[in-house]
């Protein structure tokens, strides 16, 4: 089974190092970098650690993800992660992750951090967006998760029959919905949550959050 990383990176030089050299270690068969507009050296620190870079400089956590896939699409791999650049997500949980998919057993498998996330890693605006977004979820499609975290894992070929758009924070929302319309066999899975390295540019501002929570219940409203 081969496996990418993708990772959407926005101002990640801090953190990025060493989000890769965990991934070293797991020896996934691809990791991709997108770079999303950073001001930093998140490219260059990509490429030293031995990361694809794509640069994409439209702002937006889908059209960073899009972009990903574009790149990948010429030679895809059998399963895609999503993994953030900051250093919050733990690698660790990767095999679990994956080993639903490799055992037939699932076709996306979603990490759960509402359990095991480190004190101050999930603030309660977050929370409180979460289980805003998981219930209205629920309502519309009969899906029941926990969470919208970023560590997920997908078979390439579920992923594309969903025809992903979103080019913003309705990404998660978008492929939770689609999945559940399209009868994916969805598996979440309680995951390892580490505070960010540097400054969220979501969670960690009042702006960054109300922006969150209006792209996630936009995308509610158009994936119902």
């Amino acid at each position: 089974m081969r496996v990418a990383v993708l990772i959407p990176a926005l101002n990640e030089e801090e953190a990025l190092p060493l989000v890769l050299a965990d991934l070293s270690r797991r020896r996934p068969d691809r990791v991709v970098v997108v770079d999303n507009g950073s001001v930093d050296r998140t490219a260059e620190v990509a490429r030293a650690g031995g990361a694809e870079v794509v640069v994409e400089p439209r702002r937006g956590y889908g059209s960073a993800c899009l972009a990903g896939l574009r790149h990948l699409s010429g030679d895809p791999p059998d399963v895609l992660v999503f993994l953030d650049g900051d250093h919050s997500d733990d690698v660790e949980d990767l095999p679990r992750l994956l080993a639903p998919i490799e055992r037939g057993a699932a076709d996306l498998v979603l990490g759960d951090r509402t359990a095991q996330a480190e004190r101050g890693a999930l603030p309660p605006q977050q929370r409180v967006g979460n289980l805003v977004a998981t219930t209205l979820i629920r309502a519309l499609t009969g899906l029941s998760t926990r969470d919208m975290g970023p560590l997920r894992a997908i078979r390439w070929s579920a992923l594309m029959g969903l025809q992903m758009a979103d080019p913003a924070f309705g990404w998660n929302v978008e492929m939770h919905m689609k999945a559940a319309r399209a009868g994916l066999r969805v598996v979440e899975l309680p995951v390892r949550y580490r505070p960010r390295r540097g400054v969220s540019k979501i969670s960690g501002t009042v702006r960054g959050s109300i922006k969150a929570g209006v792209g996630m219940l936009g995308a509610c409203w158009t994936y119902r």
